[in-house]
């Protein structure tokens, strides 16, 4: 297929050059000075330095014609970038089958990327979310991978599922785009909250138990708005919170431990020179929680230390003197 990948961060490069030695791949960014020494240089320099990029990987700055040419169009930008993203798109008389990468919520109306997609292009059917455990730098290094791709369409999620696989990069079809999306946002938070754990030495039985009532959070919220709740038992669901709340390349997750050092948020995320989604969708997910009656502990306790100031330590034991409650 002839697959357009918006956005030149560092997902969108790893994808992209995982696909570009099976389809015709143009990887589309925003700069084209960087677009120009990708393709010279073979290397994404700011995002994913040592990474050889194929040689059959195109690269464009026209929005346009990159989108006109595609057979699939793939969604790599922030989420805070998707909604300029889908106006740009809706101003093409017809698209493609499109699907977006992008996790969590947008600042500001909590919409989920699929709700997005459904105000901006809503009469386009042929939609999708790829989500799940994955390290750009381990794809773009060409390490296994287990992703999902869910639609509302499950033929074109088992379609693109099939096509989009490859050697190193397994992909499974599912239909619960709502459980999908939710996982892949709030398993960056919970990053967060597995980071200040750590970086406090809090030790491996702190983490475990923060992992798994991190997942119980998860699969609350996520079932209130309509997910699946065997959706946060796979791979976009308590897959990628182990991966995030455990690997050291999660952006999310070296939040957590600089928090704990006692850094600002600021000098941090300044330091990452990388969006960490959690930042912004711990904010969202409480507010939401709030309206719908969710009882989410620690995604609070991530706000509260976050936006308020509270000391990490303090955070960890209001989290310890809770109610006692039955486990489920």
């Amino acid at each position: 297929m002839k697959l357009a990948v918006l956005g030149a961060g560092a997902w969108g490069t790893a994808l992209a050059a995982s696909w570009a030695p099976h389809h015709d791949v143009t990887l589309w960014g925003r700069n084209p000075a960087e677009l120009d020494a990708m393709q010279n240089q073979r290397v994404n320099a700011r995002y994913l330095p040592d990474c050889p990029l194929p040689d059959a990987l195109h690269f464009s700055a026209n929005f346009h014609r990159v989108v006109d040419e595609a057979e699939l169009v793939v969604i790599a930008v922030p989420s805070g970038g998707l909604r300029a993203t889908l106006a740009a798109l809706a101003t093409h008389p017809a698209l493609p089958p499109l699907i977006w990468v992008c996790k969590g919520f947008e600042p500001g109306s909590r919409k989920l990327p699929h709700q997005l997609v459904a105000e901006l292009l809503p009469t386009h059917a042929q939609t999708g979310v790829l989500s799940g455990p994955s390290f750009a730098q381990e794809v773009a290094h060409g390490h296994p991978t287990a992703l999902t791709l869910a639609s509302h369409d499950t033929a074109l999620a088992r379609h693109l599922a099939e096509a989009l696989s490859n050697h190193r990069l397994r992909i499974y079809a599912h239909d619960d785009v709502i459980g999908v999306e939710v996982g892949g946002a709030l398993k960056n938070v919970m990053a967060i909250a597995a980071g200040i754990c750590d970086g406090l030495q809090l030790g491996h039985n702190a983490r475990a138990a923060l992992i798994t009532r991190g997942l119980a959070e998860m699969t609350r919220l996520g079932t209130r708005l309509g997910g699946h709740f065997e959706t946060f038992m796979g791979l976009s669901g308590l897959g990628d919170l182990i991966l995030t709340t455990t690997g050291d390349l999660s952006r999310n997750r070296q939040v957590g431990l600089r928090l704990a050092r006692g850094q600002q948020l600021d000098a941090i995320l300044a330091e990452l020179g990388h969006v960490a989604e959690g930042v912004t969708t711990a904010r969202e997910v409480i507010a939401l929680a709030g309206e719908m009656g969710v009882d989410m502990p620690i995604s609070r306790a991530v706000c509260q230390m976050l936006f308020e100031g509270l000391p990490a330590a303090q955070a960890v034991d209001a989290l310890l003197n809770r109610e006692i409650k039955a486990e489920f």
